[in-house]
Parts: structure tokens; C-alpha cells; sequence
């Protein structure tokens, strides 16, 4: 008996049997906690709704629904931003390969523009291309000519652009002079703490605020064309878990001062993340599992007394409603009904 025992044990005194029934019964519970915080969301939402401040705006036109709310009223810190994270992710990996477990969006920067976000995150890497961890995509110059072109159809729309140095990888070369170069100076809004109180039309013909967030390189300067790191904060929670992630983005907000008194822009991330340790990785079945409850969280925002912090607000695969609350609460606050 001892001999049998010995013989199935692994190089480490473990029994490969044990071992593998010990990881499915974590999987069975992780399966559970994730189903649990899953469904505490439904009953939120079921309990107290989703309405808030503006809920029932619906921009006419969303490629230009800062224009609609007019350029002259509506000031930089009242405007509810919506945002996509890892915004150029529509092409990366190999589909049905490697794409699924990277893909965060599925339209160009271009598409998401023009049905409304305002805020792009893009990552890339020392030979200039768009990145996702070790993925590749294509060259960080076709979201910068997406973004002109966006520019040349519009009058009135500003936006954000961050772009970083994805982790584990080295700065481009002289990236800043390269995207003021592609940009154009002309369409930067410099780095100006001022620039918070200002309406859409004191920030004319400027219309984009470029936050460059280098690992190694100089950071920008105030008064230079693009805009430091500390300029764009958050609070990441790497988590699969939607209601953990949830009350952690209502948490962080809290501690932040509301928007009239910042002179940055806070960001709030409705999206969680595949985990290594868990059987789903694509990121779609994934962050799916919070995606529907952006207007539940505007909504507990307010109803926290925390509408007044909520400024720049993303997400995986954007959509027009996601789009449609947050320019609903921007118009709330210039008719001062928020």
C-alpha cells in the first residue's frame, strides 16, 4: 500500500489526483462567487432602477452632442466624459486566436468618436505600435489620423487622448515632438490648469487634450502642448468580480473632490478583467458581466450624494446608451438640474 501511495505521489510529495481535484473545486467556488456578485447586481438594479439626473436625454445627433449642448455653456468640468478603455483593440491578435483574450473594443477610434466618446486610451510600444500587454496591433499613427479626421468633421467636439507606454515595454523614441507633429499643434490645448473652468468655446479652434504618459522620458511641462500623467488619474482594481469592482469604483470616487474643485480629471472604469486563475478569459463573456450597469452606477452616484465627482466614466465595447447617460448627466449640469 505504501509502495502504491508513493508511486502516484508527484515530485513533490503530492498526489496529481488531489492536486487536480483541489483546482476544480476552487473553479466550482470562484464559479459561484462570480454568479453571487452577479446576480447582487440584478437585485440593485431591480430594487432601485437606474434613473439619475438627465437619464432621459437622448443626444439627436452623437457625434456632436457637445455642440448640441452648446459650446458657449457648457464648461470642461461639468462634462460627464465617456470613455473606452484600451481603446484601439479592434484589430489585435489573431481572430478567434489571440484576439478574443486582448479585444476590449470592436470599432475604430474613428467609429467610437463618432458615436460619442470622448475619452481614448491607448497603449503602445518603442516601435510606435498600438499594444495590449505582448500583443501588437497597428502603427499608433492610424488612431492619430482617425482622430484628425474626426477633427475635420466636427466644430465643437473636445476631447481627451491619453496614450502611455504599455508596462513591460520601452518609450518610443521622441514620441512627444511625434504626436504634436501628427496632432498638430494648432488643435492642442495646452497643459493649463485653467483650462478646468473654461467653456468649449474659450477653448477654440483647440480642441484635444493630450495626455502623454511616458515610463522613462521627460514628462510634459505645464504650459507645453501635452499634458502630464497627473492630469489623468484613476483607481485600477484588477478583478473578475463585478460587484467587487462596483463598490470599489463608488469607494474611490467618494474620496475624490468634486468636480469643481479638481484640477485633474478622475476616471472610473465600468469593466472587469479576465484572471489568470479563472476558466473564462476572453475579455467579452468577461466584462460583460458588469457592462450593463453603467446607469446603475450613475444612478448610485447620486444617490450617495457622489454625482458631483463622477467626471470621466469608460468602458469595454462602448455603446450609444453608455454614450447617451453620460452626455444626460453633462446636460443635467449646465441646466442645473445636478
Amino acid at each position: 500500500m505504501a509502495a502504491s501511495n508513493s508511486s502516484s505521489a508527484g515530485k513533490n510529495g503530492t498526489n496529481p489526483l488531489e492536486a487536480m481535484g483541489a483546482f476544480f473545486s476552487k473553479q466550482v467556488d470562484r464559479r459561484k462567487l462570480v454568479t453571487s456578485e452577479k446576480q447582487a447586481l440584478s437585485t440593485r438594479l431591480s430594487a432601485s432602477g437606474d434613473a439619475f439626473p438627465g437619464s432621459e436625454h437622448r443626444p439627436a445627433d452623437r457625434k456632436r452632442w457637445m455642440a448640441e449642448l452648446g459650446a458657449d455653456r457648457v464648461r470642461v468640468h461639468q462634462v460627464v466624459w465617456p470613455g473606452t478603455h484600451d481603446s484601439a483593440t479592434n484589430k489585435i491578435g489573431v481572430p478567434l486566436v489571440t484576439r478574443p483574450f486582448a479585444q476590449c473594443q470592436s470599432m475604430s477610434v474613428y467609429e467610437q468618436l463618432a458615436m460619442g466618446t470622448r475619452v481614448i486610451d491607448v497603449r503602445v510600444q518603442e516601435e510606435r505600435r498600438v499594444c495590449h500587454g505582448i500583443l501588437a496591433t497597428y502603427p499608433v499613427d492610424v488612431v492619430l489620423d482617425d482622430v484628425r479626421r474626426f477633427l475635420g468633421e466636427t466644430e465643437s467636439e473636445v476631447l481627451i487622448l491619453e496614450v502611455r507606454t504599455e508596462f513591460g515595454h520601452e518609450d518610443p523614441p521622441e514620441f512627444d515632438k511625434f504626436l504634436v507633429d501628427k496632432l498638430g499643434e494648432e488643435n492642442l490645448i495646452p497643459q493649463d490648469e485653467a483650462v478646468f473652468h473654461k467653456t468649449i468655446a474659450e477653448l477654440l479652434p483647440r480642441r484635444v487634450i493630450c495626455v502623454w504618459k511616458p515610463r522613462k522620458s521627460p514628462a510634459p511641462k505645464p504650459g507645453a502642448p501635452l499634458w502630464s500623467a497627473g492630469y489623468l488619474k484613476d483607481n485600477w482594481i484588477d478583478t473578475d468580480l463585478p460587484e467587487t469592482k462596483f463598490e470599489s469604483n463608488l469607494k474611490f470616487l467618494g474620496q475624490q473632490p468634486p468636480v469643481a474643485d479638481r484640477r485633474f480629471f478622475y476616471r472610473v472604469e465600468n469593466t472587469v478583467t479576465p484572471k489568470a486563475d479563472n476558466p473564462v478569459l476572453c475579455v467579452w463573456p468577461v466584462t460583460k458581466r458588469i457592462h450593463g450597469y453603467a446607469r446603475l452606477f450613475i444612478a448610485e452616484a447620486f444617490a450617495k450624494g457622489l454625482g458631483d465627482k463622477l467626471q470621466v466614466f469608460s468602458t469595454d465595447f462602448i455603446d450609444g446608451d453608455f454614450v447617451d447617460a453620460c452626455a444626460g448627466v453633462t446636460k443635467a449640469r449646465v441646466d442645473g438640474t445636478a
